[in-house]
């Protein structure tokens, strides 16, 4: 259903933690007048763990009412208690997101059955379309491809945000899962490459500072142009890997408010950019033409 450069979007906020809308507005209208295929509204990148579910709820609205149907909006909904999950994705389904992108339930380290069970509730009590999510480097749970097998024989289970940077789980969840269902990487620094072996696309952090860029480096490698592709990757690679010298998405903000897209606002326990890392950030945001 979705395929190319979607961005992980931040939630601006005021200094006092508030959201931001007029500078929400700002980055949609940024991100629609440059290619980008798809917005991620409240995924990690957009600190879902840190709002409340009536905020998390009001930011997906009011992105799907600003996007306006120029492009689709996919919401994250996942959380570690399934009956949350299922509050949050009901609440996307409403407010019109197209799709709802669901992490596996983190801190609480389910069993695979577990796994499987929690995605099978959720996609059986809402019918919206559901894009699983494997992020264990955040989560301590690893979602096994035999489990992704088995999610993808639910109709409403579209695809995976495959995030452990692993090339070979695209190899074997394609293989399982066959060409109907969707593969996106979730990983920036290996994007490109999971792209030309045959991914779907990218749901990035990067695309939040490059946009335009990212959009024409993942249209190449979709279309198999591997030495464009690479041609314009280079240039990226620098933010691929320094928008993660502290937790995301605390370098990426800063990066944002260097441009002056957002505010400076980001909410505890994440903290501001340390100083050490700002010259470090700016050489790669100069080297991929975002300063």
């Amino acid at each position: 259903m979705f395929r190319g450069s979607m961005v992980a979007l931040v939630t601006p906020m005021h200094t006092d933690g508030s959201v931001d809308f007029d500078s929400l507005r700002q980055l949609l209208e940024f991100h629609i007048a440059s290619g980008t295929s798809a917005i991620i509204s409240m995924g990690t990148t957009g600190e879902s763990a840190t709002l409340d579910e009536k905020e998390h709820c009001e930011v997906i609205r009011r992105t799907v009412e600003m996007v306006d149907n120029r492009i689709p909006v996919i919401a994250g909904t996942g959380a570690n208690s399934t009956t949350e999950a299922i509050s949050l994705t009901k609440c996307a389904m409403q407010a019109g997101a197209d799709a709802c992108l669901l992490v596996t339930p983190y801190y609480n380290k389910p069993t695979q059955e577990g796994l499987y069970l929690h995605h099978k509730m959720i996609a059986e009590s809402v019918p919206i379309p559901q894009i699983l999510y494997n992020v264990p480097g955040r989560t301590a749970v690893d979602m096994l491809p035999e489990t992704v097998a088995r999610l993808a024989k639910i109709s409403n289970i579209i695809g995976i945000k495959e995030a452990t940077g692993d090339l070979s789980r695209l190899t074997q969840i394609r293989e399982l899962c066959g060409d109907n269902f969707d593969i996106y990487s979730g990983d920036d620094e290996s994007g490109i490459e999971f792209m030309l072996q045959g991914g779907n696309g990218v749901i990035s952090v990067t695309n939040n500072v490059v946009p335009k860029a990212m959009a024409e480096m993942c249209a190449a490698a979709l279309a198999g142009d591997r030495a464009k592709a690479e041609e314009l990757n280079q240039p990226l690679t620098g933010l691929h890997n320094d928008l993660f010298v502290e937790a995301n998405p605390i370098p990426v903000k800063w990066a944002l408010l260097e441009m002056g897209k957002i505010p400076a606002g980001i909410r505890l326990p994440l903290t501001p950019l340390s100083e050490q890392y700002h010259e470090t950030l700016r050489a790669a945001m100069r080297k991929a033409g975002a300063l």
